[in-house]
């Protein structure tokens, strides 16, 4: 079942920004908005049937949230994303592909589990109920070749957040999120897009975190975050990522540097197999927008793409 409320999206956001803020009256909502004052409360109505609490005495004062759902993420949320929850999805960045071939931008695509879910490769991504499936939907204005960035933002993002909620996360190259202390995966990040050999169309971020899930649920070599540090609030953690993800998108050094200090394959010795054949050495670099320089016995080698396997404990 997909989460709508049955009113504009934009004016619902509008509404929860302006909850945010603080107690707000009827009139006041209503200038704000452009609304009448019967517009507002059908808006507030909406809100509570989403599972808000909200007082009216002296003004419109939000006093409890949901724990998660479209809204719930929206409120306080300090990024421009709409977010379209659903309890249960095939593929949150299958969904995320038909709204961006729709015309849709700078939407979140949210679900509690996915029944069909996919890694790099076509591999399957086991999607169990707990964990924290999500798509951003974007159109930025960057060319094909600059695409990687943005893979590497997400990692950059979802380590800080992993680290906010306790868990010492690192990243391997090019797209996993790994426990530094146990070396198990915790999030893996899927970019796709559309374009032309000059600019982008659009381009589909997803990130697949095992946040509330038992290990048992999970692959071999996969850890959680329950199993890392404990639960963590998933509304909570979603705009975190979302917010550092927005802010750090439109600045490639920022990515890079914030990517090499959060980073577990540099300085390790490394194989990594690409479509051309294995390259193993010391891993030594990551440059713009996303290639590993590996020293090899010959010379330094730049990866663009591959599956790369650290050699050594991390």
């Amino acid at each position: 079942m997909s989460e709508r409320e049955g009113v504009d999206e934009d004016t619902r956001r509008a509404v929860l920004d302006a909850l945010a803020t603080g107690p707000a009256t009827g009139p006041e909502l209503a200038e704000r908005l452009g609304v009448s004052r019967a517009a507002v409360w059908k808006r507030i109505e909406a809100l509570r049937d989403a599972g808000f609490e909200i007082r009216g005495d002296d003004g419109y004062r939000v006093t409890s949230v949901p724990a998660y759902g479209a809204a719930a993420v929206e409120f306080g949320l300090e990024a421009p994303y709409r977010v379209e929850y659903h309890d249960a999805l095939p593929s949150t960045n299958a969904r995320a592909r038909e709204l961006a071939k729709a015309g849709e931008d700078r939407v979140a695509v949210l679900a509690d589990e996915q029944t069909g879910g996919r890694g790099r490769l076509d591999r399957g991504w086991n999607s169990p109920s707990g964990g924290i499936y999500l798509s951003v939907v974007l159109r930025p204005e960057i060319t094909p070749r600059e695409a990687p960035l943005l893979t590497l933002a997400a990692a950059v993002a979802t380590t800080r957040a992993l680290r906010e909620a306790g868990v010492d996360a690192g990243i391997k190259w090019p797209n996993d999120v790994l426990s530094r202390e146990t070396g198990g995966k915790l999030v893996g990040i899927l970019t796709e897009m559309e374009g032309e050999a000059d600019r982008v169309s659009w381009v589909v971020v997803g990130f697949g975190v095992n946040a509330n899930v038992d290990p048992a649920d999970l692959p071999e070599g996969a850890t959680s975050v329950r199993a890392e540090a404990g639960d963590v609030d998933r509304r909570v953690f979603v705009q975190r990522v979302l917010e550092e993800f927005d802010a750090l998108r439109g600045e490639p050094d920022a990515i890079l540097d914030a990517w090499r200090e959060l980073a577990i394959t540099l300085g390790e010795r490394v194989r990594v197999e690409t479509p051309t054949g294995e390259v193993i050495g010391r891993a030594l670099d990551v440059e713009a927008p996303g290639r590993l320089v590996v020293e090899t016995d010959e010379d330094e080698v730049r990866v663009h793409a591959g599956d790369c396997e650290h050699l050594r404990p991390v």
